[in-house]
């Protein structure tokens, strides 16, 4: 059994037996991939995180004020599952932050975003992603031009406070002022082409963008610039909206012919109905998207012969 624990700036594994396994892999095959650098930006406060899907269980490490990272068992909320991602939150009592998480694998990608509530304006937050099992880039001759593409859903987590329809009732009389918030949600599509040949670069966008507790919301599309495609699969580039960059993102192929894809982003200031915000606004989200050429293709894989 292997246990990935994902640190703030690169990935280690560490074999475990008993416990839970965050992202189960049965082979012990040398194209494993034993380390993922997480670029700082976007895992800040996440040291790591311990998902076990069979078990419905997730303990994250870090985000949180304790300089020693602290480690907590999330609770699983069904009612909170966005686009087909798992939700956990966790809340020690009335008076105390709430913490949401939001988790995905398919295909050995796996993703994860972790957001705290605000609570005296201050928020934590952070993303890791990975993968399990082997990696092959597709042949060449794949798609078009030996581009390959990706589709499928996206989630994130804002430092701006939703309904907080998840938060701990206070006792009567408590003042408002002193109580912690939800960190709201956002939810999109994302696509990503990907070319596998000699110039090996990836690029996408997130789009069709809503706040879960804010529809009316107008939210910007998240454009992810072309970079490189590394030999084992991973990549880091930087994230633009209108024109402008707001940010980065990261992420790594999985799977035989790079079945999938899974990675995060961070983007502040990125939403202009939020211009005056002070601190800017600030977004932590993650995708795991299956291939177009795979069993179960999104809809929109879905297009016209030429």
């Amino acid at each position: 059994m292997r246990r990935y624990w994902l640190g703030l700036a690169a990935a280690s594994v560490l074999s475990a037996c008993g416990g839970g396994n965050p992202f189960i892999t049965t082979t012990d095959d040398p194209t494993d991939d034993p380390t993922t650098t997480i670029p700082e930006a976007l895992a800040n406060d996440l040291e790591s995180v311990d998902y076990d899907p069979g078990n419905q269980t997730l303990t994250v490490t870090g985000v949180g004020l304790d300089e020693t990272p602290f480690t907590a068992t999330y609770v699983r909320k069904p009612a909170l599952d966005r686009n087909g991602y798992e939700a956990y939150a966790v809340q020690d009592n009335a008076l105390t932050e709430h913490s949401t998480a939001y988790v995905r694998q398919t295909e050995g990608g796996y993703a994860a975003v972790v957001v705290t509530g605000g609570q005296f304006g201050t928020y934590q937050g952070g993303t890791t992603y990975g993968r399990t099992g082997s990696f092959s880039a597709p042949d060449t001759d794949a798609g078009a031009g030996g581009i390959v593409s990706y589709a499928g859903t996206y989630v994130g987590l804002l430092n701006i406070d939703g309904d907080g329809g998840d938060l701990l009732t206070p006792a009567p009389g408590t003042d408002p002022s002193i109580l912690p918030g939800q960190s709201a949600e956002v939810t999109g599509d994302a696509f990503i082409n990907a070319d596998f040949t000699q110039d090996s670069e990836v690029k996408g966008r997130i789009y069709n963008r809503r706040i879960t507790d804010l529809p009316a919301t107008a939210v910007e599309d998240l454009t992810l610039m072309n970079t490189a495609i590394a030999s084992d699969g991973s990549f880091t580039g930087a994230v633009n909206a209108g024109g402008t960059s707001v940010g980065e993102y990261g992420g790594v192929f999985s799977g035989t012919d790079a079945a999938a894809v899974a990675g995060s982003v961070h983007a502040t200031g990125h939403i202009g109905a939020f211009s005056g915000n002070t601190p800017p606004i600030e977004e932590y989200g993650v995708f795991v998207l299956g291939s177009c050429d795979g069993a179960s293709p999104d809809p929109v894989c879905n297009q016209p012969d030429p």
